[in-house]
């Protein structure tokens, strides 16, 4: 034999008061409105968490190789070494992540320029021994306005969810 259905008005019909509201109490329900980052940040804070997980493994990694304590100590006794060091650690990854998420390697180079051409005034700086160390910290500032220029001037490809 076939179960048997009940009808849907025996569910409704079986509700307690308590459940049911009258339409004075009756409430909208609540509309959470969420914020959705654009594409083109997105983008941005990714490729931004590519550069700084390269930048700290670098470091980590030149500070063992070295065997100095800060890296304030390896900026001013290496400090071309930390530049070229800290271009290619901020580089690789954000290159790598660039493919992964398939931008291609006409973007990858492209990004990769804007980490690399801002070091070259800083370490015609430390070549002539202007200041005292590697200027890192300003480097890597530049880095990202580089990064964001370059991101700004192909917004379309960058705009573009993936």
């Amino acid at each position: 034999m076939a179960p048997t259905r009940t009808a849907a008005k025996d569910h409704v019909a079986a509700a307690t008061p308590v459940q049911q509201a009258s339409p004075p109490q009756a409430r909208a329900p609540k509309i959470r409105h969420q914020r959705h980052l654009s594409p083109f940040w997105r983008h941005f804070l990714e490729m931004l968490g590519a550069m700084a997980v390269g930048m700290f493994a670098t470091g980590a990694i030149f500070l063992s190789i070295v065997g100095l304590k800060t890296w304030e100590q390896v900026t001013i006794q290496y400090p071309m070494q930390a530049l070229l060091a800290m271009a290619a650690g901020m580089s690789i990854p954000m290159v790598a992540w660039m493919w992964y998420r398939g931008m291609g390697w006409r973007n990858a180079a492209e990004m990769a320029g804007a980490m690399v051409l801002p070091v070259l005034p800083f370490l015609c700086l430390a070549w002539f021994h202007v200041g005292k160390g590697a200027q890192c910290g300003a480097y890597c500032a530049l880095t990202v306005v580089a990064m964001l220029a370059l991101m700004g001037y192909r917004r379309n490809q960058y705009s573009t969810p993936m």
